[in-house]
């Protein structure tokens, strides 16, 4: 029982304390873990949300694509003594580690962690000079592929959609003329070109590199298709009264757990792929009506939670409705950048 061993099981292995887990006490209000119950984390991460999740008295399946997470959250694996059960794997396929319909709930906290960009070698930021990698897996096409290597309009439209970039062919077309003389390596030679055709304004709050990045970061990972298929995914996993939590850090997240939600509580309105009188099954219930946000004293303690929303639902009887990424409405990137082929 977690609340017998004389403290936390984060403190049992001297942490994580670097990491500060966002919303924490709201995703635990929302999820409400207890001892007996199973709990997915489907972004395991610094192990903030696990820790904390174990330390109520449930059980613990945790999921994270990046192998240094995984080698990462080992200690903790062992002072859980038989409690978690950590697996290398994207959350898209989290129905493939629990049994079908057989979770409490589930918690999602979406986007890049801050471990993965203070570690330069992985070439997440362009304050820190690395690689121009940005695949959290570490297999895969890398950002350095699609840059050198995409075609000049397959660089506008991601620049466009999933960085909504203000500039996006003027940047694409600089990339163009770059990358014939030398090949893009590492984030400093990209943020420096982008820097150079779009320089910063004196009213602007982000570096002008801040949209091409992490656009490029959502492409590479496919960071939306694998959110859209994780709802589904947990949709499947979850028993009837089982909660789904999802923490979401930009507008193009939150757009989709949003209409996901719309969608699955029954209160879409005006769905083009459903017919008018339709009368919708929920296959959840709302636990807020709206996104909860951070407080302005956490906002202010922790920077990164200042674009943080949390939406979460509680799993009816209903049946599990169909996979339907037309929900989403999101354009079909994956076909976009073919490499150059």
């Amino acid at each position: 029982m977690a609340a017998d061993h004389g403290g936390s099981v984060a403190d049992a292995v001297g942490g994580p304390k670097r990491h500060i887990p966002v919303l924490l006490s709201e995703v635990l209000e929302a999820l409400q873990p207890q001892q007996g119950m199973t709990i997915l984390d489907g972004t395991f991460g610094a192990g903030g949300y696990t820790s904390a999740i174990l330390d109520r008295g449930a059980d613990v399946i945790a999921l994270d694509r990046d192998p240094t997470a995984i080698a990462g959250g080992q200690a903790l694996v062992r002072a859980a003594s038989g409690r978690l059960r950590l697996v290398q794997s994207e959350f898209s396929r989290l129905d493939n580690h629990a049994p079908a319909g057989g979770l409490d709930g589930i918690v999602l906290d979406i986007g890049v962690s801050s471990m993965q960009i203070d570690q330069a070698e992985r070439g997440f930021s362009f304050q820190k000079n690395g690689p121009l990698d940005m695949r959290m897996s570490g297999a895969g096409v890398s950002a350095a592929d699609v840059v050198n290597r995409a075609k000049t309009g397959d660089l506008i439209r991601i620049f466009s959609f999933l960085g909504e970039e203000r500039q996006p062919g003027r940047i694409a077309h600089a990339i163009e003329r770059q990358r014939l003389q030398k090949p893009f390596e590492t984030t400093r030679e990209l943020a420096n070109l982008i820097e150079t055709v779009t320089p910063r304004k004196a009213k602007d709050k982000i570096h002008p590199a801040t949209r091409v990045f992490q656009a490029l970061r959502i492409f590479v990972n496919d960071e939306l298709g694998e959110l859209a298929q994780a709802l589904f995914a947990a949709e499947a996993s979850l028993k009837p009264g089982g909660r789904l939590v999802v923490v979401t850090f930009h507008s193009l997240e939150d757009r989709i757990v949003k209409r996901f939600f719309a969608d699955r509580s029954g209160k879409a309105s005006g769905s083009r792929h459903l017919p008018a009188a339709h009368e919708k099954t929920a296959q959840f219930d709302l636990v807020h009506k709206s996104a909860v946000q951070a407080s302005e004293a956490e906002a202010e303690e922790n920077p990164r939670a200042r674009s943080a929303k949390l939406r979460a639902g509680i799993r009816t009887n209903a049946p599990a409705g169909q996979a339907d990424m037309s929900i989403f409405d999101l354009p079909d990137l994956a076909s976009l950048a073919r490499m150059g082929s």
